[in-house]
């Protein structure tokens, strides 16, 4: 059974102020870009192209330089690795759903290959941090997606995003982790099922507002987790922009 408003522990943020407008008008934007006549015949082709741009912007919020296309060979460890975590989110939605903190691991395996020494993969790779408040809260993170919380889509989706961000599990690469597990979130939880949406655009636009947003969420104060969902989900809107204009472009 789905739990409760009562027992649901993500339940008190759909009365944040301005979040429940903000998860609808998210919702529908990305419902739009499904409608897409191009998106209701050709949409493996937009999603591939939604991917390829959300792993550039990914990597350039972490550093990398904003490369036109990722077609030529990618010398940036960081684009490689976002690039990599893109093409294995499409193997990963089954067990994102069932194992979620497995599928993390293996996030992390692909985007920081290029960043560890050789030598370390072996201990470094898909190893989060083992400290009491990591680990309790990984596994808070992964009941959460596998069930714990009937929130709409947009919330779950923000608060994996946030969480990862916050925790920062990993040695290497927490970044391009937390938004490819948010875009593999957001497929499972069918915000957008078919990856067409390209939110990662609208967080490096807005790079100061979304560093700004995640640190807010950080804190825990409800001011600042407000920040954090109302940013997520307004990119969540351009996300969709970009989308339209995929779609758009092969029509």
């Amino acid at each position: 059974m789905p739990p409760s408003r009562v027992s649901d522990p993500l339940a008190p943020l759909l009365d944040l102020p301005g979040v429940a407008d903000a998860v609808a008008r998210a919702r529908d934007a990305v419902v739009a870009v499904h409608n897409h006549p191009v998106n209701r015949r050709g949409w493996p082709a937009t999603a591939a192209e939604a991917s390829l741009r959300a792993a550039r912007a990914s990597a350039a919020l972490d550093g990398a330089p904003l490369t036109p296309s990722t077609e030529e060979l990618v010398t940036d460890p960081v684009l490689a690795g976002a690039v990599r975590a893109a093409e294995e989110s499409s193997r990963l939605l089954g067990v994102w759903r069932g194992a979620p903190l497995q599928a993390l691991a293996r996030l992390h395996m692909v985007a920081a290959a290029d960043l560890v020494p050789g030598d370390r993969h072996g201990t470094d790779l898909g190893r989060p941090r083992t400290d009491e408040e990591v680990s309790a809260r990984l596994s808070l993170l992964a009941d959460l997606v596998t069930g714990g919380t009937a929130v709409p889509a947009p919330v779950l989706v923000a608060v994996v995003h946030g969480e990862l961000l916050t925790l920062a599990p990993f040695g290497t690469a927490n970044g391009v982790v937390a938004r490819a597990a948010a875009r593999l979130a957001a497929v499972a939880a069918g915000l957008d099922p078919k990856g067409l949406a390209v939110p990662e655009v609208g967080h490096l636009r807005r790079a100061d507002e979304y560093r700004t947003a995640a640190a807010g969420f950080a804190s825990g104060t409800a001011e600042g987790v407000t920040t954090w969902l109302l940013h997520c989900c307004a990119q969540w809107e351009s996300g969709a922009r970009e989308g339209t204009s995929i779609a758009e472009s092969r029509s």
